[in-house]
């Protein structure tokens, strides 16, 4: 397995330069001192998630008898909505209605650091490169590491960025997904219709 392309991939999807503005908003309503504690907690939880579907996603999938190939046609249609939405984000951003007082788990740890096509990608990588538990691991810490990162630094990288300069790595980041997405469905249809 490829670390520093597991690395790339989970990166592009877990988009923390685009959720700089959506983590902002958010954490607007919450008490100045304790804006840095709540995201510590959210980027925490967050790895969390994530390290649970990574050694239990595997079971589930069994559980549900889930073959490869239709993990990597679902997940590349998955990511493709997703490189959709951040090409073309609707109204409202992806969570909708903001919450009132301290945001817990929901918007920021799920879906916006470890939301459905983070966790999906994470069960693609998986099922295609069986007993490399260990590498996966690896490149989602790191992975979450650079996102989480990235978030804590949120208010240095609006002041440099703005709200335009944000957007406009958003809008790159959804044609990269783009591309990884139509490459995992063509690896899907490959599996699937090959001889075997």
């Amino acid at each position: 397995m490829d670390v520093f392309a597991a690395v790339v991939t989970l990166l592009l999807i877990m988009d923390p330069l685009g959720n700089i503005p959506t983590f902002l908003a958010i954490l607007k309503t919450v008490p100045a001192p304790r804006r840095r504690i709540v995201l510590v907690r959210e980027i925490l939880l967050a790895y969390g998630v994530l390290l649970a579907f990574l050694f239990l996603g595997n079971y589930v999938l069994r559980f549900l008898r889930l073959e490869q190939e239709t993990l990597s046609i679902a997940g590349g249609i998955v990511l493709f909505l997703i490189a959709l939405r951040m090409i073309f984000p609707r109204e409202g951003g992806m969570v909708g209605e903001p919450l009132e007082g301290e945001p817990f788990l929901v918007p920021l740890a799920i879906p916006l650091f470890a939301g459905p096509s983070t966790l999906a990608a994470l069960l693609l990588l998986q099922r295609s490169s069986p007993g490399h538990a260990t590498s996966l691991w690896i490149a989602v810490t790191i992975a979450w590491a650079i996102g989480g990162s990235i978030l804590l630094s949120s208010t240095f990288f609006y002041r440099v960025l703005r709200e335009r300069g944000l957007i406009a790595i958003e809008r790159l980041m959804g044609m990269l997904l783009v591309m990884v997405a139509v490459q995992m469905l063509i690896n899907g249809l490959k599996a699937l219709m090959s001889p075997g």
